[in-house]
């Protein structure tokens, strides 16, 4: 009686939709043309550091050295050749040099040709270029004593020239309002057309950043089409109509549109991370409606309005709590995340997943009210002598009723050794691994560490008088104790400069006892850029600048408490002492992706499991609905960990997503079993019919949603390509769990009741 008076209602609610079906569609119509024209507002932002939380006060103090000494601004070209010493190399660092000053939006540019000397000589001290760029050395007398000069100062060995002379850098600084995309590409072309003899590479915020936005650009050009196209083709060897191809992709872009579009009018930016979300909605964003139109074409009526009412009634409430429960993965994210960039994708997406949701509800029926009749009979026979239906479905049946124990069995062992596996995955924040071998940005990262000490920053700031020989002291103190650390090659600061001044004067370097002769060592120094670099302008603030090598997590927090122990013994009323640096922040970064999975899963399986046994009022079908998801994710884990895929920043959100994604299947399983059980009793039967019939609606959306992830594989960037992968395999592992162990527990718990 409650199930006639509750299927009343629902049948009621669809009627007034359907009923409502032209103001439905141009609704659908004028929102999706408003909100698709703010797509154009839509901006890429690939810079992580903006991404970084202002709360996490690592991340804070580096953004703020970075806006006010420049070294998140900071770019660089680097020349890789036999021997940096030779007049065509200088002349080449020389073109190179000048080409950068006179590009707008490029305030200083430090190079070989254009550094800071300080020398002794019959008139005191001489302050000028290390080179002369219009009289270049070119006997080999002269190149050899300039390559004796550079290598044996620590201002220039390992930080403009590298220790085997065999490679340089021209450091570049951005001014702050200048656009990075479009200077970073000027840099790329102007250098390019030299045609330099030197191998070039580009490193360091700017160059990084752009390049991560032309591969965001080029993946989305590139991927959008193909993923269109495949589940396309899914569709129409599964459907075999056009309206089967047509109307599951148009709720998908419609529901793209919407999300984009709102992200535009809201001056939401796309990140590396949220560049999925077009991909992600077009595999999700049909999977509702492919269960509604499996659904209509079940339904043998003579009208095609009453027919969709009745399948839409029988489907709207398994799609509505599949589309809840992929939202509680995404929107999991928000919670314990710890960059920016990702909760707005578990925003965007869930907002996305909703959207899709609602079309298959409203728009979706309203469409189908209006087509041609299809006599459902039809359909029951091609139901009968399909692939799906009569190859795998039918056979898959039998097994579950002849051995229910035999895959219980075989599922325990596969969750058994995935269990181990799981202790085999590694972690990793290392921009190194978010491209390929042989990937150009990943070469100059990895001669940067070789040669140059490493381009993650480090800097420690000191807040006093710059001018007092006490807090200098203590910068040479610092500067020397980093030296000690295996991952730290050279450092630099305004304490190593008046430190040399002094020694050319006095013939003993080191900072002078009194303030006044500070001063006086100061005036020489007015006046060059590369103040700016190292104290503030009220002289009130200094930073000690350097670069570490290791890309090892362990490498990064011993570090961490080798600096935190000189800085609270070191750090006193004159001057306080605060570090910070991308290996500061990636340790956190590291400690929250530990935190973020487990806090994710967490709250989704919870939230999952309520709403499940809520929706369908009884606890333990909610429980029963996680069983073949949570295996599923635990074979996701233990594939990571025997395929050395990392844990890094893409790969993250992977559990998350499978989860809400995955545990659509076994809802419309549990649901049409539940609904089909109380109406005839027989479990057995019931079990039978859910797996032949939504058993083919899940097929079929695995075969989409999965093949819509696995084009990424083709993404440019490996977090990317190892999300895709894992994704479709664990859609492939939760249909299957959904298939198999669902309906085990479902038999073996009916056989003792």
């Amino acid at each position: 009686m409650l199930i006639h008076i509750y299927h009343c209602y629902v049948q009621a609610f669809i009627e007034k939709i359907v009923g409502f079906r032209w103001l439905i569609i141009i609704l659908v119509i004028a929102l999706t043309g408003f909100l698709g024209f703010q797509i154009q507002y839509l901006t890429i932002n690939s810079d992580i550091l903006s991404s970084l939380p202002d709360d996490d006060p690592d991340a804070l103090l580096l953004k703020q050295i970075g806006e006010q000494f420049g070294g998140n601004n900071m770019g660089i070209v680097i020349l890789e050749t036999d021997d940096v010493f030779q007049t065509h190399v200088l002349k080449d660092i020389r073109t190179v040099t000048d080409t950068l000053e006179a590009l707008e939006g490029i305030t200083s540019v430090t190079s070989l040709t254009n550094m800071i000397s300080i020398k002794g000589s019959d008139f005191g001290i001489e302050i000028g270029k290390l080179v002369d760029e219009y009289d270049l050395p070119e006997s080999k007398e002269q190149l050899e004593a300039l390559r004796k000069q550079v290598l044996s100062n620590d201002l220039y060995r390992g930080s403009v020239v590298s220790a085997d002379g065999t490679a340089t850098l021209i450091i570049f600084t951005l001014s702050t309002d200048a656009d990075v995309r479009t200077v970073a590409g000027l840099v790329k072309q102007k250098t390019t057309h030299i045609n330099l003899s030197e191998k070039v590479y580009y490193i360091g915020s700017p160059m990084l950043v752009t390049y991560i936005s032309e591969l965001m650009t080029s993946d989305l050009i590139r991927l959008i089409p193909i993923a269109f196209i495949l589940i396309a083709l899914i569709l129409a060897v599964s459907f075999k109509t056009w309206r089967g191809v047509f109307l599951p992709l148009l709720t998908a872009v419609i529901a793209i549109v919407w999300a984009m579009g709102i992200m535009g009018l809201m001056g939401f930016q796309m990140s590396m991370i949220s560049n999925n979300i077009p991909i992600i909605l077009l595999a999700v964003g049909s999977a509702y409606t492919i269960h509604v139109l499996n659904r209509v074409n079940q339904v043998i009526h003579s009208d095609q309005r009453k027919a969709v009412i009745q399948a839409t009634s029988y489907v709207i409430i398994p799609v509505i709590l599949a589309a809840i429960t992929t939202m509680i993965g995404f929107v999991s994210f928000i919670f314990g995340a710890y960059l920016d960039m990702i909760r707005d994708f578990g925003i965007f997406t869930a907002l996305g997943t909703l959207f899709a949701c609602l079309l298959s509800i409203f728009f979706i029926p309203s469409v189908l009210s209006m087509l041609r009749y299809h006599d459902g009979s039809k359909f029951m026979d091609r139901k009968r002598k399909s692939f799906l239906s009569h190859r795998l479905l039918a056979p898959l049946k039998d097994l579950l009723f002849r051995h229910p124990k035999y895959i219980l069995t075989s599922w325990s062992l596969l969750i058994l050794l995935s269990i181990s596996g799981i202790f085999l995955i590694h972690r990793s924040v290392d921009i190194q691994d978010y491209f390929p071998k042989g990937d150009p940005t990943r070469e100059a990262e990895k001669l940067m560490i070789e040669k140059f000490g490493g381009t993650k920053p480090v800097f420690v700031l000191f807040e006093g008088n710059m001018q007092d020989p006490d807090v200098l002291k203590v910068m040479n103190r610092c500067a020397e104790y980093m030296e000690q650390s295996p991952d730290i090659t050279s450092t630099q600061s305004i304490a190593d400069l008046i430190a040399a001044i002094n020694g050319l004067i006095t013939g003993e370097p080191g900072i002078p006892e009194e303030q006044y002769q500070i001063e006086q060592l100061w005036f020489l120094l007015e006046g060059n850029e590369m103040l700016n670099r190292f104290v503030s302008e009220d002289l009130d603030e200094g930073v000690i600048m350097s670069r570490f090598k290791s890309p090892d997590n362990e490498s990064k927090k011993e570090f961490a408490a080798y600096m935190k122990r000189f800085i609270q013994e070191n750090s006193n009323e004159k001057c306080t002492i605060r570090i910070t640096g991308m290996p500061f922040v990636d340790i956190t970064m590291d400690r929250s992706l530990i935190n973020s999975q487990l806090g994710s899963l967490t709250i989704a399986i919870i939230f999952v499991i309520i709403v499940v046994g809520m929706i369908l009022r009884s606890f333990p079908s909610g429980l029963y609905a996680t069983f073949p998801i949570v295996a599923a994710i635990i074979i996701l884990f233990g594939v990571m960990g025997f395929a050395g895929i990392p844990l890094n920043i893409g790969t993250v959100l992977v559990a998350s997503v499978a989860l809400g994604i995955g545990i659509d299947y076994s809802i419309h399983v549990i649901s049409h079993f539940n609904h089909l059980f109380k109406a005839t009793g027989n479990a057995p039967q019931a079990l039978e019919e859910t797996i032949l019939i939504s058993g083919k609606a899940i097929m079929i959306n695995v075969f989409s949603v999965a093949g819509g992830f696995l084009v990424l594989i083709f993404s440019q960037m490996l977090p990317l390509q190892y999300f895709g992968l894992l994704i479709a395999l664990s859609m492939a592992g939760s249909s299957q769990a959904a298939l198999t162990l669902l309906p085990v527990v479902l038999i073996l718990v009916h056989r003792k009741s």
